[in-house]
């Protein structure tokens, strides 16, 4: 029986004699397990970085929104706060309203909110404070509004005019007192309202007010832990739907209510879809490049099969066993896809902390890819040998040792 290591110097030696062709045979697997092992690193980097983004715009939130005027007022506030597992719930108000400071006009979002906001939303204050829900007056600015949009700065204790538009065409201008500006946030990729970071916060009493409306465009809520966002997210839905008077038949009907519901679970779900799904077609794409590298590995053996036929005659002559021939070529083929997985593993991660640190995503490599990198050269490797091996250790030495 052929000791491994013999067998093992055989196989080094019989690709070192050709470099080149053993180099592009090997490029196959180098991409392929590249390409599978940066992928997976990518999905699980994208996965935390949605996970983190989320987390970004509040805690274990749900988000209700009205479509139409007059569908929300403080009796369904109520209803809300008094679900079960409901620890805070904020209304809103939003229009876009013209925006005045040291004759300087632009264009920008403002929210009416509670103080409660604060907590539900995960506003962080840079400078100054956030809104009480004794204030009055006073409105707290997004980082881009404080410091970019006026082409100056806006310091706390300032002051501008807000226009705003009620429902009867008229317009009203108040002054309000810079109480705040908030960090900034990094989160637009997937921020379903309007970027906090461009917005200008201001008390929702006082901005229904100043519309002469009392009804709100929607409410914010958060659960005591993520785990129970999504139940207590139906009960929120389930409740809201019998006090607006919508027939119990109907709730699982989105067009038959006159609002819009969703929480954080939900969202987080949908990124797990949409990650799920280009890690599996790129992956896809990846095995096919496997693939080909599995073909280039399976020629290349066939093609040393035939240039070894004397050599395997001599071998079989001097006693080698099939079993023996067997093992030394499928040791060969094994040898040229753990050489392509080792470098594959090593461009793969290179590559996706490339990628990561260009999109500004957090950098993670689980260990368990280095093994799944060399596992997956080492079966290429491994079938990809199976038929030329076989058809090595079958030949008859004395019709072996007759080739030329």
């Amino acid at each position: 029986m052929i000791d491994i290591r013999q067998a093992l110097v055989i196989a080094l030696g019989s690709i070192k004699s050709a470099k080149l062709r053993s180099a592009l045979t090997t490029l196959g697997i180098i991409i392929g397990v590249a390409a599978v092992v940066a992928n997976v690193s990518l999905g699980a980097s994208f996965n935390q970085y949605f996970t983190d983004e989320l987390g970004s715009l509040g805690s274990n939130f749900i988000i209700i929104y009205s479509q139409d005027v007059n569908i929300f007022y403080d009796a369904q506030l109520e209803v809300i706060k008094n679900t079960p597992g409901v620890v805070g719930a904020s209304a809103f108000n939003q229009q876009t309203a013209a925006v005045t400071y040291l004759s300087s006009t632009r264009q920008i979002d403002v929210q009416g909110v509670s103080a409660a906001a604060q907590e539900i939303s995960n506003l962080h204050v840079e400078s100054g404070s956030f809104l009480t829900d004794k204030d009055r007056y006073v409105a707290v600015l997004g980082k881009d509004v404080a410091e970019e949009k006026f082409d100056r700065n806006v310091p706390v204790k300032n002051y501008v005019d807000i226009t705003f538009r009620r429902n009867d065409g008229t317009t009203v201008t108040r002054k309000f007192r810079v109480k705040g500006v908030l960090a900034g946030e990094d989160n637009t990729f997937v921020q379903g309202g309007p970027d906090r970071d461009v917005s200008i916060y201001i008390p929702i009493q006082t901005m229904n007010d100043i519309l002469d409306v009392d009804d709100y465009s929607g409410f914010s809520a958060k659960t005591a832990n993520a785990e129970s966002v999504r139940s207590v997210s139906e009960e929120v839905d389930r409740r809201l739907a019998r006090n607006l008077g919508v027939p119990a038949r109907d709730l699982d009907n989105e067009d038959a209510k006159p609002y819009r519901i969703f929480n954080q679970a939900d969202i987080l779900e949908q990124l797990d879809m949409l990650s799920n799904s280009l890690t599996i077609l790129i992956t896809i794409i990846a095995l096919v490049a496997l693939l080909v590298g599995s073909i280039g590995i399976m020629n290349i053996m066939l093609v040393t099969v035939t240039e070894r036929t004397k050599e395997i005659g001599l071998l079989k002559s001097l006693g080698y066993a099939r079993y023996d021939i067997l093992t030394l070529f499928m040791l060969e083929s094994i040898v040229v896809g753990v050489i392509g997985g080792i470098l594959g593993t090593l461009l793969g991660m290179a590559g996706s902390f490339i990628v990561e640190t260009y999109l500004n995503i957090p950098r993670i490599f689980p260990m368990y890819l280095i093994f799944l990198g060399f596992f997956i050269s080492v079966i290429v490797g491994l079938v990809a040998g199976v038929y030329p091996a076989s058809r090595a250790a079958s030949l008859n030495p004395v019709e072996a040792l007759r080739h030329e």
